[in-house]
This record gives structure tokens, C-alpha cells and sequence, in this order.
């Protein structure tokens, strides 16, 4: 592995502990529960990353442009089975990823990406870099989200939490 892949991996295990932080001792019920205007909950929010992660593994293993079964399904945002379930899954998700970008002979391996109502008409290509970059820009967004509606829950505060 590479140092600027280790970098780049150690940067995404960051920015996912930090997305975990909020989601420490909830319940079920409070991992399920709307805290703002938002249809968006702890609990949805970490399945929608558990399956983004999932999907764009996908997408750099097969690299052939095709639209992985559930990427534009909006049904990864809502709380479904437990927070538990989810939590394992991202994790499971997170060391796959990890384990297959620490494999790639060079984070230049490009790999087309699939067509999407918001895609360009021509065919797009993005390096490993960049996907992995995409993973570390979007957990780090959510993380945001997630203090957000942790705070609203009950006030807790993620910053005072980073151990």
C-alpha cells in the first residue's frame, strides 16, 4: 500500500468515528426518531452510508458503468431493521472497502461510472482517488448531519465525545 493510500484510508477512518459519535448509546426508538423538519434520522442516516459504501465498492470493483441494484433507492434513508444491524453493517461495508482500495496496485485505476438521471450524456470515469475521496467528502457531510440531530435529540455533544 501505498503512503497516499494509507493516508487517504486513515482519513476515512476518521471521518467515520466521527460519524459514530452521535449514534453512541441510543436506543432503537431514538436512532428511528425525526429531531428536525427532516425525514432524517441517526439511524437512516447510517444505513444510507452502510449502503453507499457498499454500492460505490461496487461500482470501482466491477467498473463497467452499470447502475448497482439500489443506488437511487430513496427507501436507504429511512431506519429499517435495528441501529445495531446497521452499525454492523457499515462496518462491514468500511473494512471491505478498505481492504480492496489497500489492494489496488494504484489509486489511478479508473473505472466508469454508472449512468444516473443527474449524469453528464457521455460516460464519466472516475480513479479509485477520487471514489475514495467521494467517500471521505460524503461521510464527513453526514457526520455534520449526524451531530445536528444527535444535539436535537438530547442535547449531546459530539465534539466532547471524540474518544
Amino acid at each position: 500500500m501505498t503512503r497516499e493510500t494509507d493516508d487517504l484510508l486513515s482519513l476515512l477512518a476518521e471521518v467515520r468515528k466521527r460519524l459514530l459519535i452521535p449514534a453512541r448509546d441510543l436506543s432503537d426508538a431514538d436512532a428511528a426518531r425525526r429531531t428536525t423538519v427532516s425525514e432524517l434520522t441517526l439511524g437512516g442516516l447510517i444505513r444510507h452510508l452502510a449502503t453507499g459504501e457498499r454500492l460505490w465498492l461496487e461500482i470501482l470493483r466491477k467498473g463497467d458503468g452499470q447502475l448497482p441494484e439500489g443506488m437511487l433507492d430513496t427507501e436507504q434513508y429511512a431506519m429499517s431493521e435495528t441501529l445495531a444491524h446497521w452499525l454492523a453493517e457499515y462496518s462491514t461495508a468500511a473494512a471491505a472497502t478498505d481492504e480492496y482500495v489497500a489492494s489496488l496496485p494504484s489509486l489511478d485505476v479508473e473505472v466508469q461510472l454508472p449512468t444516473t438521471p443527474w449524469s453528464p450524456p457521455e460516460p464519466q470515469f472516475w480513479s479509485a482517488r477520487r471514489i475514495v475521496l467521494h467517500l471521505i467528502h460524503e461521510t464527513a457531510q453526514h457526520a455534520g448531519h449526524a451531530d445536528i440531530l444527535r444535539e436535537s435529540l438530547d442535547g449531546a455533544n459530539s465534539t466532547a465525545q471524540l474518544a
